[in-house]
């Protein structure tokens, strides 16, 4: 290999999710819960879902093949595949082998990488390996390519509004317009039990709610306190949320973002950062002598420090905030959807700023990263990914439910979860042209998908 590949980060990325949801105020109301419940009480407005058509291996079919297509790639380049989720359909086969047929078709079967699974961590899991692999002397000159997929299902009941679906693919090279600042990465392990899914028979969850909000918070405190650390051994500087344009979290609900992005405040407060002025000062004051595990408990100190951050929540978190709000909880994609919200909506003045991203996983894994925005050529700038995934207009044509028909959805759904031998209803009525749809299992637990005809007519073979 020639010199070392610079600005190694994401060059083009493609973002898929179901055109069937539900509005959060419609389920509410269904649901017989108290009003603003799901809409304020969690900050989320619709949620997507699955139909007994589509699932994470459907999803990531189309998203791959979108990515590969509008971009001009060809899939004979692609020398590193990653897929991260945590939707288990097969314990041993990955969903990475379901992506195959993509490119064997054009004879490339030598592509490294499998599945990555923690929880909502593992497509960055994925990223930091593809990214890795490209900055590695392993490098064999092609691209590397991250899927993240999932479905999120929860049982009838109050975890249930904070589900969501959706599919993400990241092209991975160098001179790229959104690269990593590798040194700037800071994560936080720990075994704890807050979300976990140890009923194989089920696609549900176990999950301590509370536990798991305080867990997010902790690990969140952890990151930036040890990336804080690297970055002023680096700059010989201190750091705070002054240094960065942009924050991106993983948003399981909204509300989760806008507490996580105040709890910075209240560790730039403690370490006297200079983001902090005279009257923030005087509003956190009062809570300069909580322990750790006060401060997560205490509600005081969780109203002060949002308030405190609303400006600077306004303008350098809000911006990524649409598609999470929109689509639900799409566990290992839901943090990149975050970013690919902020870059729909910023993409004409994105260059030359910071954006830092947190990614949780229950379990649990962390890790906080620091990435820059860069002018490039097309096809791989920022307004034309911003083009190609069309957010706007995915959003707005989508069918909404009522809530029998969801709930039905859900029935059905659930009754067929780790099921054989049945096919599909195979409507694919409300998908896009060249959406990949689940047309049957077989005896023996083989899934066959095929390919929504494209508007000139052509249809690709399932497989």
């Amino acid at each position: 290999m020639a010199q070392q590949p610079k600005n190694v980060g994401i060059l083009a990325m493609d973002v898929y999710f179901p055109p069937t949801c539900i509005q959060q105020e419609v389920l509410e109301a269904h649901d017989g819960a108290s009003k603003g419940k799901y809409t304020i009480g969690l900050g989320q407005d619709c949620m997507a879902f699955c139909t007994d058509v589509e699932d994470v291996i459907s999803m990531s079919l189309t998203v791959v093949s979108s990515l590969l297509e509008k971009f001009g790639v060809d899939p004979k380049q692609i020398g590193r595949l990653e897929v991260g989720s945590e939707t288990v359909l097969d314990k041993s086969k990955s969903i990475k082998t379901f992506l195959m047929p993509i490119f064997e078709k054009c004879g490339n079967t030598d592509i490294e990488g499998v599945d990555s699974t923690n929880a909502c961590y593992g497509g960055t899991a994925a990223l930091f390996n593809c990214v890795n692999w490209v900055e590695s002397s392993s490098w064999d000159g092609r691209y590397g390519l991250v899927v993240c997929t999932d479905s999120a299902v929860y049982a009838e009941g109050p975890a249930r509004p904070t589900g969501g679906a959706a599919a993400i693919a990241m092209l991975i090279g160098p001179n790229a317009p959104i690269s990593f600042e590798s040194k700037l990465r800071a994560s936080h392990m720990a075994h704890v039990y807050d979300f976990y899914k140890p009923d194989l028979a089920s696609e549900y969850p176990v999950v301590d709610g509370k536990l798991s909000q305080t867990c997010y918070l902790m690990a969140l405190d952890s990151c930036y306190k040890s990336l804080c650390d690297k970055y002023e051994k680096l700059e010989g500087k201190q750091f705070s949320i002054s240094d960065v344009d942009y924050f991106v979290f993983h948003s399981p609900y909204n509300k989760l973002v806008q507490k996580s992005f105040a709890r910075l405040l209240f560790n730039d407060f403690l370490r006297s950062a200079s983001s902090i002025d005279e009257s923030a000062k005087e509003k956190l004051a009062p809570f300069s002598s909580l322990t750790s595990d006060e401060s997560y408990q205490s509600r005081d100190l969780e109203k002060a420090s949002q308030q405190v951050a609303k400006p600077f929540y306004d303008s350098k978190v809000q911006p990524s905030t649409l598609v999470p709000k929109q689509v639900g909880n799409m566990y290992t994609a839901s943090i990149y959807a975050a970013f690919a919200s902020l870059i729909h909506d910023k993409h004409s003045t994105l260059a030359g700023q910071r954006v830092m991203l947190f990614s949780y996983g229950s379990g649990l894994s962390s890790s906080m990263f620091s990435i820059r925005l860069n002018e490039t050529q097309l096809p791989f700038n920022l307004s034309n990914i911003a083009s190609v995934m069309n957010i706007s207009e995915k959003l707005k044509s989508r069918q909404e439910f009522p809530p029998e028909k969801f709930v039905e959805t859900m029935k059905v759904m659930e009754h067929r979860y780790g099921g054989k031998d049945f096919v599909t209803s195979k409507d694919c009525s409300v998908l896009a042209p060249g959406t990949y749809y689940l047309t049957e299992v077989d005896s023996k637990y083989r899934r066959f998908y095929s390919k929504k005809a494209t508007e000139n007519g052509t249809l690709a073979n399932g497989h």
